[in-house]
C-alpha cells in the first residue's frame, strides 16, 4: 500500500527546489493579487496529463505547491476530484481535504463546476481574510473586454477575459457582487495553463457586454 502511494504521488510533482521555488512562486503570486487581472506565468511542473487532473493546468497546481500547508483546508469540485489528486495534495503540501465548502481556505474547481449558490465562506466584517479563495480554471485569459476591473492595484482600468462559458460568466457575475458585502467576499485565482491572473475581493469588476 505504501509503495503504491508513493508511486501515484511521483505522477503529481513537487517543486524541484521547495524552499527557492515556493518563496519565487509566492512573490509572482503576492504579485498578482496586488495587481490584480494582470497576467502571469508561473514556471512549475504540470499536473499529469490526463483527465481530470489535465484541466487543473500548472499555474493552478503550483499555487496549491506554494500557498498550502498543513493548516490549509481545501474543497474540491467533483469535475477535478480523484483520488490520486487528494493524494498528491496531502503528500505534497500536508494539507487537508474537506467536504464542506464553508469549511474551505481554498476551493478548486473549473469554470464548469462553478455554481453561484455554493455556499463558500465570505468571511466576516471583522476577519474578512477568512473567506474562501477561490482556485479556477477557466477557458482562457487574456487582458481584453468585456470585463473592465478596477480599484487598488489598478492605475486607472483593466480588461481581462476568462472566457464565453456560462460558469465564466457566472464567476465574473460573482466577483461583481463582491461590492455589495465588501469587505466580505470572495478572492478568486484563474488559471489557464501556465498563466494565472488574480482578483480579490477589493477589485470593483464590471461588464461591457452588450445584452
Amino acid at each position: 500500500m505504501t509503495q503504491h502511494r508513493g508511486a501515484s504521488s511521483a505522477a503529481w510533482p513537487g517543486l524541484a527546489d521547495p524552499a527557492h521555488d515556493s518563496q519565487r512562486l509566492f512573490r509572482q503570486i503576492l504579485g498578482a493579487m496586488s495587481e490584480p487581472g494582470t497576467l502571469t506565468t508561473l514556471a512549475v511542473p504540470a499536473p499529469p496529463q490526463a483527465a481530470p487532473s489535465d484541466a487543473l493546468g500548472a499555474a493552478l497546481w503550483g499555487v496549491i505547491l506554494t500557498l498550502c500547508d498543513l493548516e490549509t483546508r481545501v474543497w474540491i469540485a467533483a469535475d477535478l476530484d480523484s483520488p490520486p489528486l487528494r493524494e498528491a495534495l496531502t503528500f505534497h503540501t500536508g494539507a487537508r481535504i474537506t467536504d464542506d465548502p464553508a469549511n474551505a481556505d481554498f476551493a478548486l474547481l473549473t469554470h464548469e463546476s462553478f455554481d453561484p449558490q455554493t455556499p463558500f465562506a465570505l468571511g466576516s466584517d471583522t476577519y474578512p481574510d477568512r473567506g474562501t479563495t477561490l482556485l479556477v480554471a477557466v477557458e482562457r485569459l487574456a487582458n481584453a473586454e468585456p470585463w473592465i476591473l478596477s480599484g487598488p492595484g489598478i492605475e486607472t482600468i483593466r480588461a481581462l477575459d476568462i472566457g464565453d462559458s456560462p460558469g465564466c460568466r457566472a464567476l465574473m457575475d460573482r466577483l461583481a457582487a463582491n461590492r455589495a458585502s465588501f469587505p466580505r467576499g470572495l478572492d478568486m485565482i484563474f488559471g489557464c495553463g501556465a498563466r494565472l491572473a488574480a482578483v480579490p475581493r477589493s477589485t470593483r469588476a464590471d461588464s461591457r457586454e452588450v445584452n
